[in-house]
């Protein structure tokens, strides 16, 4: 067991079909049955196997979010070094790799006729002389066959034929009465392989090379900032419309590990040229160092904030945000009291905000705007300046924990004894992601009962319905609920969708509590002071419903 082996670290930059003709193999070998992948899955760890070769599966119980009727089994991950326990939602057929090895086993079908008679013998030994085989048979080692078509195409036939180890390695000898090695064959098959497999290595976002390739849970393949601008707009798949299951950035999400190495391995030089053409377009986009900040109010991801903008100064800032083709500004909110926001100190913002996109524009004759956005992400704001009497700053994104540690944070507090009745935190800890959702929405009904302003049908026209995704949940309910302003804040900094959903309910039973109802009884907050909105701006939801 184990990870894909790259290229010997010994080998030059530029691979030789020849002499690293095992190396190229074992790239296309499953590491747990041997032969060619078959009907391969990519694991959430990035590590590919053929389908047959998944372990046995066991029921996954304590876990409701983002349990789907696919994600009730799993299994154990069968590589050293990832201990992980997968879902079997999570491993869709890898369709990228599967196309990749149907062209090679197309391409070797094709060109074995053309090679016969170019014996070459093939002694295969495994490195450590004590090592079981990994399909855990006690066939003896070393094997030895004579093959025809060169190295490359012969060490294929071999782990094709089931007698070529994964972890064993091949020593070539000649056969041939001239003492030929056929290192022309090899050359020539590895150039057709290129050809014929390039395409399939194309993302289907943005139509070249994949960089860092990152399969989804539906078994598309795309580059990892692909994966995450599709995300910033949509959690479907651009192919298959499938829901993906992934945290916005697709940052802690593993890379493929077979496509990368087989990229690096076929295609070095397209893959460096493309990874510098992606680096001097990050650079020209200027990444996350100089993003326009607007100290105003409070606002979420996938959340829309409406805003009307009359200062100078911010009608130039959103004037530049639209003409550079993004259209994006950041939004934190005004910290009126000068509270240390960690490393920079007393400023008037706080340091938690959202990335927001705009949607809609209408400038009113004067000059002013009046304007729709929708959030996309949050981030941490590391440093700032002023540029024409804004502020511009360096932001750090800011991404959810990983699915697989959501789910195993609520395995593991769900599933401990019952909780004290004083014990409000115990309780929460108790309760399944999918309890702590349905309590919030059964508050709403009831305060949609009693036709509270605060969830009238104009405030639903502006948000929507209540999501039912537990994820996005607490930030619709933020944007309507009429919670201290610092309460609904601590929702930007916190990384977990079980933290956020036990915020939501315990406003909700605080509310309770106080047999809060009304919009003038202001729920009581640990903040000694409120904050205060920028003049620079005003919120205009009564205009826009």
């Amino acid at each position: 067991m184990g990870d894909t082996r790259p290229l010997p670290p010994s080998t030059s930059s530029v691979i030789s079909p020849h002499r690293d003709a095992r190396a190229i193999v074992r790239l296309i070998q499953c590491s747990q049955c041997s032969l060619p992948l078959s009907s391969p899955l990519t694991l959430p760890c990035g590590n590919s196997i053929c389908r047959k070769c998944v372990p046995e599966l066991h029921p996954r119980a304590n876990i409701s979010y983002p349990m789907t009727a696919e994600r009730q089994e799993g299994f154990h991950c069968p590589f050293e070094g990832c201990g992980m326990d997968h879902s079997l939602g999570d491993c869709s057929q890898d369709v990228t790799l599967a196309k990749v090895m149907e062209r090679i086993s197309v391409e070797v079908a094709r060109y074995r006729p053309l090679t016969t008679d170019t014996p070459l013998e093939l002694v295969a030994t495994l490195t450590t002389p004590d090592l079981v085989p990994v399909d855990g048979s006690n066939t003896e080692c070393p094997r030895s066959r004579t093959l025809n078509g060169g190295r490359l195409v012969a060490t294929y036939t071999m782990a094709e034929l089931g007698e070529l180890d994964y972890n064993a390695e091949v020593d070539y000898h000649s056969v041939s009465p001239d003492g030929d090695t056929y290192e022309e064959l090899d050359v020539a098959m590895l150039a057709n392989l290129k050809e014929e497999t390039k395409n399939e290595l194309d993302c289907q976002v943005c139509y070249a090379l994949m960089l860092d390739p990152l399969t989804t849970n539906c078994g598309h393949t795309f580059c990892r900032k692909c994966v995450a601008r599709i995300l910033d707009h949509s959690n479907l798949c651009p192919i298959c419309r499938r829901k993906l299951l992934m945290r916005p950035g697709a940052i802690n999400e593993a890379s493929n590990k077979r496509l990368s190495a087989l990229l690096t391995s076929l295609c070095p030089d397209l893959l460096a040229s493309r990874a510098e053409a992606a680096s001097q377009e990050e650079q020209a986009m200027a990444g996350d160092t100089n993003v326009p900040l607007f100290p105003c109010t409070l606002a979420y991801p996938s959340m829309p904030t409406f805003l009307h903008i009359f200062e100078p100064r911010y009608r130039l800032m959103i004037r530049r945000a639209i003409e550079n083709g993004e259209g994006r500004f950041g939004m934190v909110m005004y910290n009126s009291h000068a509270v240390p926001q960690g490393e920079l100190g007393p400023v008037h913002f706080m340091q938690y905000g959202t990335l927001l996109q705009i949607r809609n524009m209408q400038y009113l004759p004067d000059g002013r705007s009046l304007i729709e956005t929708v959030g996309i992400s949050r981030f941490q704001v590391k440093s700032w300046s002023m540029v024409d009497g804004y502020i511009v700053g360096r932001i750090e994104r800011l991404d959810d924990v990983p699915l697989a540690e959501e789910e195993r944070i609520e395995a593991s507090e769900t599933s401990g004894p019952p909780a004290p009745p004083d014990d409000l935190a115990a309780q929460l800890d108790r309760l399944s992601t999918v309890q702590m959702l349905r309590e919030c929405i059964d508050f709403l009904n009831r305060m949609r009962a009693a036709s509270q302003s605060w969830i009238q049908a104009r405030v639903i026209v502006a948000y929507g319905p209540p999501p039912d995704d537990p994820a996005i949940f607490p930030y619709w309910f933020a944007s309507i609920v009429p919670v201290h302003e610092l309460d609904k804040y601590h929702l930007l900094m916190t990384r977990s969708v079980r933290e956020r959903l036990k915020m939501t309910v315990r406003w909700v039973r605080r509310m309770e509590a106080q047999q809060w109802y009304g919009p003038h009884d202001f729920l009581s907050s640990p903040c000694p002071h409120p904050f205060e909105p920028s003049r620079s701006c005003s919120t205009w939801l009564d205009q826009v419903v």
